[in-house]
């Protein structure tokens, strides 16, 4: 599968290292809005073509699938540009900035047929599958509730301080505690109570949320730009609780009972970087004709930028482009 990336920062950096690591799958395309640019990434990292521009790589019909690693306020514009030439597309998260961009992706993409999903790689990872295992064996009795937290020292990074490029600390980093709660407790949320603390550019730099479900549990989440955290995922049971460590990228699962007992330390596969899992699984769903990924099917996709939208509209958090 030849992939095409779109946009030649951090993230793309990291996307390029990993799939020059796995079989059948090549660094093809680089674009950038600098043709300068992409040629210096085309020649570290190793890609057969550069371009200077995002719709050149659009029109290019040798590309596979192109990933998407722009800011979040280009992501709508970039896929749908994209797909419209034909392109199947894994977008970065947050997806996009709100619901009513994500539901005008995936429109386009099922009008094309072609392949559009999330790049939550947590959706995608091992440990996802292995966790949810060790509560069908009842490794921690019934489930009352989650707890995730995600915080980096960030605050010096434009595009999450900017709000015409949708910052913030919940597109950014809030999803993947979001996904988390979502993953272990579905999505039928009864209510939300939320808060957050502003940046001076008016976009929230640390925020609390909690999620209600019909099913009497509840998801305690929290992110922030400020500094770190202990970065912990954790399902609490009946009969003890399972910790994730490092929410946004598991590196260990651990079970305890409810005395805080340690019970077993769950070993988790080697990985590349842990981006090759959402790598796979796009060719697979190309391979087979699929528009959508069971990992991130389109309608969770929509129902978590729901969430972040009623969010952001409790705090009073509109982006000027909105």
């Amino acid at each position: 599968m030849k992939v095409g990336i779109m946009g030649a920062g951090t993230i793309a950096i990291k996307m390029a290292n990993t799939i020059n690591k796995m079989e059948d799958v090549t660094c093809y395309a680089i674009a950038s809005r600098s043709l300068e640019k992409a040629e210096a990434f085309k020649a570290e990292y190793g890609f057969e073509v550069a371009y200077g521009s995002y719709e050149e790589l659009a029109k290019d019909e040798n590309v596979d699938l192109i990933y998407i690693a722009t800011p979040h306020s280009e992501h709508h514009k970039n896929a749908i540009m994209a797909m419209n030439y034909g392109r199947n597309i894994l977008c970065e998260k947050a997806f996009a900035v709100n619901a009513k961009e994500a539901r005008e992706m995936i429109e386009v993409a099922r009008e094309k047929k072609v392949y559009l999903a999330e790049a939550i790689w947590t959706r995608y990872m091992p440990y996802r599958e292995i966790v949810e295992q060790l509560i069908k064996e009842d490794k921690i009795g019934e489930i009352i509730s989650v707890s995730g937290n995600l915080g980096y020292s960030l605050m010096n990074i434009e595009r999450n301080v900017r709000p015409e490029l949708a910052g913030g600390a919940l597109l950014d980093i809030g999803v993947y505690p979001i996904n988390f709660a979502s993953i272990f407790l579905g999505n039928d949320i009864e209510s939300v109570v939320s808060t957050c603390v502003k940046m001076e550019t008016g976009v929230d730099e640390t925020n609390a949320i909690i999620l209600k479900y019909k099913s009497g549990q509840l998801a305690v989440l929290s992110s922030t730009f400020r500094g770190g955290s202990d970065q912990q995922g954790i399902i609490y049971g009946t009969k003890g609780y399972i910790i994730v460590r490092e929410l946004n990228n598991p590196v260990g699962v651990e079970i305890y009972n409810n005395q805080g007992e340690l019970i077993e330390k769950v070993p988790l596969p080697k990985k590349i970087s842990g981006y090759e899992y959402e790598v796979i699984e796009a060719a697979r769903a190309i391979k087979e004709g699929r528009l959508e990924c069971p990992q991130a099917p389109h309608d969770i996709t929509i129902k978590i930028m729901e969430l972040m939208d009623s969010i952001r509209k409790e705090w009073g958090i509109k982006y000027p482009f909105e």
